[in-house]
């Protein structure tokens, strides 16, 4: 079996594959990635914000059900495994887009199920911010979206950073997975030629480069992070 997989005719095969049709989906894969958590973030940093300033106690109180609503959605939302999900959202997909399959129609389930993730993410990087800090604002008389703006996202920046550089990395291993259903990109590639072709080898080059999007993904996130934190400038 082994012999075949690195015969010189696989290896020449293999490397037709990889320069004929791995460019493009390298590209399908960050375009979708980048569209999706950019859509993920619009829709879940307001999420976010709303399930701090919203609870009682916060500086914007919401009515106990609206926020139990909002917290249920995003709970069953979560729960969804993605490759079920992809399939439940298909009629939404469809009236979106116009079809369920390709590159572009992968965006859409690949927004279901991000921006939930975005929204608990977000609000966990707020919980972190001293209340001090937000005491200190509405003793100034600041308004609640004064706050919002000036004081809790500016104060908030590295840890959104950083969990947003775990979010854009999520997005990039379901944005393989949506190859099952006929998304494009690095993950069709690995299923149409490693699972349906057994052609390995390139199954194993498109594993490899999600592997490499992930540590730039992650490299430049953490970098930036490390940049805009206030508490590390401070200490040195």
């Amino acid at each position: 079996m082994f012999s075949d997989i690195f015969s010189s005719e696989t290896l020449a095969e293999t490397a037709r594959i990889i320069e004929a049709e791995f460019a493009g989906a390298v590209w399908e894969t960050v375009y979708v990635t980048i569209l999706a958590f950019v859509f993920s973030v619009i829709i879940g940093l307001p999420l976010g914000v709303l399930l701090v300033v919203g609870e009682k106690g916060g500086i914007l109180p919401m009515p106990k059900a609206l926020m139990k609503f909002i917290n249920a959605v995003i709970n069953i939302l979560r729960s969804v495994p993605f490759l079920i999900l992809m399939i439940l959202v298909f009629p939404l997909t469809r009236a979106v887009v116009g079809t369920v399959v390709g590159t572009t129609a992968s965006i859409v389930p690949l927004v279901i199920a991000a921006f939930p993730f975005v929204a608990r993410l977000a609000e966990s990087s707020f919980r972190e911010l001293n209340q001090n800090t937000v005491e200190m604002a509405k003793s100034m008389g600041a308004s609640p979206l004064q706050i919002i703006v000036t004081v809790m996202i500016p104060e908030c920046i590295p840890s959104l950073i950083s969990n947003a550089t775990i979010a854009i990395t999520t997005i990039l291993g379901y944005s393989a997975m949506s190859g099952i259903i006929g998304g494009g990109g690095l993950g069709k590639i690995a299923i149409n030629y490693g699972y349906y072709r057994y052609k390995y080898l390139v199954m194993f080059a498109a594993v490899v480069l999600l592997v490499i999007l992930v540590q730039i993904f992650q490299t430049v996130g953490t970098k930036l992070a490390v940049k805009l934190d206030k508490r590390i400038k401070n200490n040195k």
